[in-house]
């Protein structure tokens, strides 16, 4: 199966920082995760609280565990509110199912790892990960 290299992880962490400090966002948290859920790289900004690992980690962990990105996840969860209960339930209460948390494609199309932003609100934060995405040369699902 193919993974995210760590140079890969490491470029969507500075291309995610980078795109929130050019918007003016909230100091951010990013964590790239492989496709087994595993940390890849993080980063938290000066400013950023703590539990901002916790919450980025939860936006992709649900991503790449489910297949969808967090903006699916939150519709799910507002439309089907027992599905993500469920689904929660079976990943140990690590999903966190809102904007933020993007599938990471290759150039062949395959899912190689996933990418959570936690800081601004998480509409900005699905903005900045999707240009850290985009900007290492990849393709997202936001």
């Amino acid at each position: 199966m193919p993974e995210i290299s760590l140079s890969k992880a490491r470029s969507i962490v500075r291309s995610v920082i980078k795109k929130g400090r050019e918007m003016e966002f909230q100091p951010l948290a990013v964590v790239v995760l492989d496709t087994g859920g595993h940390v890849k790289a993080f980063e938290r900004e000066d400013g950023a609280s703590p539990g901002r690992f916790d919450m980025a980690r939860g936006k992709a962990y649900g991503a790449v565990m489910t297949g969808m990105p967090g903006s699916v996840l939150k519709a799910r969860a507002e439309e089907q509110a027992y599905f993500v209960t469920a689904l929660n339930g079976v990943f140990g209460g690590q999903c966190l199912p809102v904007p933020g948390g993007v599938i990471v494609k290759d150039s062949r199309d395959r899912v190689i790892g996933a990418v959570g932003v936690s800081g601004d609100n998480s509409d900005n934060d699905a903005i900045a990960a999707m240009a850290g995405v985009e900007d290492s040369g990849l393709s997202g699902l936001a």
